[in-house]
């Protein structure tokens, strides 16, 4: 459901804020989002240490009802929906809308380095696996009532702790300085993807479980980051009518990448490759989209000069 869930809320917050509130209005959900990631792995990992997993299943559906409720309590205005057609049957087939959004996407090459922005966090996929491999086997939490099972839960949820965390504060201290600016929002996604370059980069040197989760931190402060600042580019460059299938091609492309890159790394651990390797190497390999968006953005300040002179 993330795929209908997710494309439509991104659109519709510039239907609920003003253009100087958007990147406000995107770090403060980026910061509900990493507090409930840092909380709900943080709790969850202690309630299925001493109450077993289905406890927290059964809390993480509630969250679920609790979050549908509070969304269907809200009112505003959608202008692209106001003249828009009741959805007929024929149209789920009717592919005609997916086509003009991408012919839009093309006549709109600015918007490219942001649409592609979040396949570019390469990290994303691979730390599903990492982190849970990691936290089982490299720093599983021992101590007086804590099984075995129970340890690995807590050594999982400590790193996905950190992992809410750097989400929560990345965009915080990044959005300061960003303020409305497109150049300085497209910087923040370069930097941002160096940031998660070190962050995975030194989780593969990590020796205890508090450093991990430190690595976690800034690698997730910076792939936050990227993910605010792509989404406030996008909302402040794309018509309203088309912002639902801009926001679709952008999820769809990031979790394209996010599964064929967590396979990826399924497969190494498989083949005997060490987590830590594959941390390691997943930072490294960070490097590419950093390369491709700086050559990106170096094309574009070129473009802009010659039109200038």
């Amino acid at each position: 459901m993330t795929a209908f869930f997710e494309p439509a809320r991104s659109s519709v917050i510039p239907n609920i804020a003003a253009d100087s509130e958007v990147l406000v209005a995107n770090t403060l959900s980026s910061a509900t989002w990493s507090v409930n990631l840092l909380i709900g792995a943080s709790v969850g990992g202690v309630v299925a240490a001493f109450f077993g997993r289905d406890a927290v299943f059964i809390l993480n559906a509630l969250s679920f009802l609790t979050s549908a409720f509070l969304i269907g309590g809200m009112r505003f205005a959608e202008p692209h929906a106001e003249s828009a057609a009741p959805l007929r049957p024929r149209d789920l087939v009717d592919f005609s809308p997916v086509l003009e959004g991408i012919r839009y996407i093309r006549s709109h090459p600015t918007l490219l380095p942001a649409v592609f922005a979040k396949a570019g966090e390469l990290m994303v996929g691979p730390s599903w696996v990492i982190f849970t491999v990691m936290g089982a086997r490299e720093f599983a939490v021992h101590g007086r009532g804590i099984d075995a099972a129970g340890g690995a839960m807590l050594g999982m949820s400590i790193l996905l702790g950190g992992r809410g965390l750097g989400a929560m504060v990345g965009p915080l201290v990044a959005a300061r300085w960003a303020g409305e600016s497109d150049r300085r929002l497209r910087l923040g996604i370069l930097f941002g993807y160096l940031t998660i370059a070190c962050g995975y980069g030194v989780l593969g040197l990590s020796r205890s479980v508090w450093m991990a989760a430190a690595c976690a931190v800034l690698a997730h402060a910076g792939g936050s980051t990227v993910w605010v600042f792509s989404t406030t580019l996008l909302q402040l460059n794309t018509d309203d009518r088309f912002r639902g299938r801009v926001f679709a091609a952008d999820l769809g492309l990031g979790s394209l990448t996010f599964a064929v890159t967590a396979y990826l790394a399924g497969c190494f651990l498989d083949a005997g490759i060490s987590a830590r390797t594959v941390a390691t190497s997943t930072g490294a390999l960070m490097l590419v989209p950093a390369t491709i968006l700086a050559y990106a953005l170096h094309l574009g300040r070129s473009s802009q000069a010659r039109a200038a002179s």
